[in-house]
């Protein structure tokens, strides 16, 4: 058995989730941030047998798909809090997905 853990944008959170279930996946899903934009995240986690890695992957795969969003980016000139922002196009988006070995597994 492997354990899928997969940091996705929060807006294909939904998508996944429900073609995950329909598949017969169960899924967990956590809330979490990201570093970089310090933006809101979704880490899923699945356990999948083996053999089916591959096609939990290749969901992600088509359904995560990399934008273009604009944020603003701190400077240190200022006149109200501290930093003035100017917009910049950054890609979001995509996923992280982790595949790793479960030792065991109980579900009680």
């Amino acid at each position: 058995m492997m354990l899928v853990l997969a940091i996705i944008h929060d807006e294909d959170a939904p998508d996944i989730m429900k073609i995950l279930n329909q598949k017969g996946f169960m899924v967990t899903k956590l809330s979490s941030t990201g570093g970089f934009l310090r933006a809101g995240n979704t880490t899923l986690i699945t356990g999948v047998e083996d053999d089916k890695v591959d096609e939990v992957s290749e969901i992600f795969k088509e359904k995560c798909k990399m934008r273009k969003k604009t944020v603003g980016e701190s400077t240190p000139y200022t006149n109200m809090d501290g930093f003035m922002r100017r917009p910049v196009e950054v890609e979001v988006g995509g996923a992280t997905i982790f595949v790793m070995e479960v030792s065991e597994f109980i579900k009680i």
